[in-house]
């Protein structure tokens, strides 16, 4: 897959030896049972399930959103709105939405998981990734992600619906805090990497990037974002909104995804 590739520097800390395998936000429970389809751009190639969606439409938990070529932004029952990259799929579910593969963007308070490990969302704008090897990937742009190890069982990952990870147990009462402008890295064997200060390069890269250009609705937590951003990264912007005419195609070339 094609991706956008910066640097991140500054370690400011180092986490290893955690099997992870659930990745939920944790209590207070904001859940993802549904999600109602505000965009769809390049092309119409996003599903629930296995239906090709519209705009408008409503995903309900335990089906599937998934794109191909296409991008895609939801908007769930908890106020939140996800923004889906290309190649992505994820599943609802009453306690979390599941990342399955691929990216999403997060913006407001609302809790997520995949197979590596849980997370608990403090009001954040939030990018996690799963990639093709099974890492899990969070960078928080603004606001704090709590992320916490949960046990493995093979049994659980053959149930349909994301209401398997309220029953993982956790393998530490040890978290790990992401706050503003840091990245965390989950290998497939569940080691952590260092935690990352994210650089005005980088906030540039991901802005000119899939989650961020050519949709027309601004994020929920867009102006915590900039408020942000104005004290640590002045020179950074946010893309403004398209102005475009009802009915006018978006295109957006390049990469499906950006790289740190």
């Amino acid at each position: 897959m094609d991706r956008i590739r910066i640097q991140v520097l500054n370690p400011v800390g180092v986490f290893t030896g955690f099997t992870l395998i659930g990745l939920t936000l944790a209590s207070p429970v904001r859940a993802a049972d549904t999600a109602i389809i505000q965009e769809i751009l390049d092309g119409n190639q996003l599903y629930i399930d296995s239906q090709q969606a519209k705009v408008s439409q409503k995903a309900t938990e335990p089906q599937q959103v998934s794109t191909r070529n296409s991008r895609g932004q939801l908007l769930f029952n908890s106020g939140a709105v996800g923004r889906l990259n290309r190649f992505s799929r994820m599943q609802l579910g009453s306690s979390c939405y599941q990342l399955r593969q691929g990216q999403i963007l997060v913006s407001g308070k609302q809790d997520g998981c995949t197979r590596s490990a849980r997370l608990s969302v403090r009001g954040t704008n939030y990018v996690l990734e799963v990639s093709e090897d099974g890492a899990t990937e969070v960078y928080v742009l603004e606001g704090e992600v709590e992320l916490r190890s949960v046990e493995p069982n093979t049994e659980l990952d053959k149930m349909p619906s994301t209401d398997k990870d309220q029953h993982r147990q956790p393998l530490s009462e040890q978290e790990v805090i992401i706050r503003s402008g840091e990245s965390l890295r989950v290998s497939p064997e569940g080691t952590f990497s260092s935690l990352r200060k994210l650089t005005a390069g980088d906030y540039r890269s991901i802005f000119k990037g899939p989650l961020f250009r050519g949709f027309r609705t601004e994020i929920p937590a867009a102006f915590a974002l900039k408020s942000y951003l104005r004290s640590q990264y002045p020179s950074v912007r946010i893309p403004s909104l398209p102005r475009i005419k009802p009915g006018s195609p978006l295109r957006l070339p390049g990469g499906r995804f950006f790289r740190f």
